[in-house]
């Protein structure tokens, strides 16, 4: 099974490219290696970190923990997603009603 954790966190006006810098160093320190690792930004000095693992969802994964309270305006989210397939259908539901 495939597992993402997005990451996302959004900096103190002006400090966008300081997030993204310190979200860089700290998803190339994980207590793990993930199967991919993918850093965005968006407006509003947003950082978005999507790591992917071969694991169970539940499974206990290393994560990128808080910045520092300075470096952000609020608390980061975090969300925890299974992969479902490259085409958005399940492998498992088979290849249509007619089979």
């Amino acid at each position: 099974m495939t597992v993402a954790l997005m990451w996302e966190a959004r900096a103190v006006d002006g400090s966008g490219p300081e997030l993204l810098e310190w979200a860089h160093a700290q998803a190339e320190v994980l207590a793990a290696a993930p199967v991919r690792r993918e850093i965005l930004r968006a407006p509003q000095d947003r950082v978005l970190v999507i790591t992917w693992w071969d694991a169970p969802f539940d499974a206990e994964l290393p994560e990128l923990p808080e910045p520092e309270p300075e470096l952000i305006v609020r608390a980061v989210h975090r969300w925890r997603f299974e992969s479902v397939g490259t085409d958005g259908r399940d492998a498992s539901a088979g290849a249509g009603p007619n089979g």
